[in-house]
């Protein structure tokens, strides 16, 4: 998986809650589009539908502030419209109706987002997918190795699905990757892919 784009629809109240939610997915090499970013850029809303036209799946996040914004209302309608696969997220199953009423989503956990971000990240993983015999697209999370005086690249390859990472996550695993030239250790949440920590080995051995 390379180069996909997701766009995220929400209510402008709501773009804090957003930006955590998605964190992690911008790690991805996805293009994540959140509606009030683009907006802060320098484009209208109107303006958004290129976006959402050119994005393989359309996040819906709906709360009580949401649920009614036209601007969302319509950015789902035009997903429909355009057969953009939807994703909602929201708040409670009363938030969920018209076009998204009868697809299945992520129900947002406020006290535990841990929890609706490997959520998240199993829908996307489902949605994304390629067609054939492999059901795990090969995810991985590319990034400068951050030692002093490093200037290579390092890339965590994510090939577990998603029950196998939860595992992980519930017994306090982490998931490494070493950067091949310093040989600095990275460890990662399995659950949410969040960055944990990291280990100077070379420096260790001196």
């Amino acid at each position: 998986m390379t180069g996909e784009q997701l766009y995220v629809s929400h209510a402008p109240g709501d773009l804090e809650l957003v930006q955590e939610l998605f964190s992690t997915v911008k790690n991805f090499p996805i293009g994540v589009h959140i509606a009030l970013e683009e907006i802060e850029s320098g484009r209208s809303r109107t303006r958004l539908t290129g976006r959402i036209s050119n994005s393989d799946v359309v996040a819906v996040v709906l709360t009580e502030q949401s649920a009614t914004n036209q601007w969302v209302n319509q950015e789902i309608g035009y997903a429909q419209a355009k057969g953009i696969p939807i994703l909602p997220l929201y708040d409670h199953e009363q938030l969920r109706g018209g076009f998204v009423g009868d697809i299945e989503g992520v129900t947002i956990d406020r006290q535990n987002l841990s929890v609706t971000v490997f959520n998240l990240l199993c829908r996307l993983r489902s949605e994304l997918a390629p067609l054939g015999a492999l059901s795990v697209p090969n995810w991985y999370v590319e990034f400068p190795c951050t030692s002093p005086g490093c200037t290579h690249s390092v890339t965590l390859e994510i090939e577990r699905a998603q029950t196998k990472l939860w595992k992980l996550h519930r017994r306090g695993r982490h998931l490494t990757a070493d950067c091949a030239e310093c040989e600095t250790r990275y460890y990662f949440d399995p659950g949410t892919i969040g960055f944990v920590g990291r280990e100077d080995r070379h420096r260790q051995r001196h």
